[in-house]
């Protein structure tokens, strides 16, 4: 489970609003997606949860950053031990997950493929219609999952884990961040 403590390190070094469109309420749908095909696929899911939170933690913008994902990876490296802990294997999953995630390549470790698909999958929120072709695991290409993982996306669903793991009430806006509940 990704602490509060983690979430809130995070966001003090998070640039963009944690209300954008790679901020806390895409963190939280990767989280859920990533559980979901972590229960089909065996993935490792210390490394699928902790990827949610660190893929997009180091974004500078919006629109194109290239970087971003090499940047979050170095992020978990220097809060690994503090708010989290992960073997050697296990961490060096989740550092290629994140670093290699906009690259679109499928072919991977089932864990680093179910990372890779959890983000994929919530990209509705950005009017991107899924293609099961850049999807790299049966589970996130099931037809079923697809429907329901763009459903949420392209809503805008706010996951409820976000009050109940994370202790952020997405309700209450100070400024251009979340209020503890």
């Amino acid at each position: 489970m990704i602490s509060k403590g983690l979430v809130e390190a995070i966001l003090r070094r998070y640039a963009l609003s944690p209300l954008g469109i790679h901020g806390l309420v895409h963190w939280a749908r990767v989280l859920e997606n990533g559980r979901t095909l972590a229960r089909r696929t065996g993935a490792r899911i210390e490394v699928v949860e902790l990827f949610s939170v660190f893929h997009d933690a180091r974004r500078v913008n919006d629109g194109w950053d290239r970087k971003h994902g090499h940047r979050g990876a170095e992020l978990a490296a220097e809060v690994r031990g503090v708010h989290f802990r992960l073997s050697d294997g296990d961490f060096d999953l989740l550092y290629r997950a994140c670093r290699d995630h906009t690259d679109g390549a499928t072919e991977a470790d089932v864990t680093v493929q179910t990372c890779w698909d959890a983000d994929r999958l919530d990209l509705g929120r950005v009017r991107i219609d899924l293609d099961p072709r850049y999807l790299c695991t049966e589970a996130a290409r099931d037809p079923a999952v697809m429907a329901w993982a763009d459903r949420r996306s392209r809503q805008g669903f706010v996951p409820d884990l976000i009050r109940q793991e994370w202790d952020l009430a997405p309700g209450k806006k100070r400024g251009d961040s979340w209020d503890p509940a």
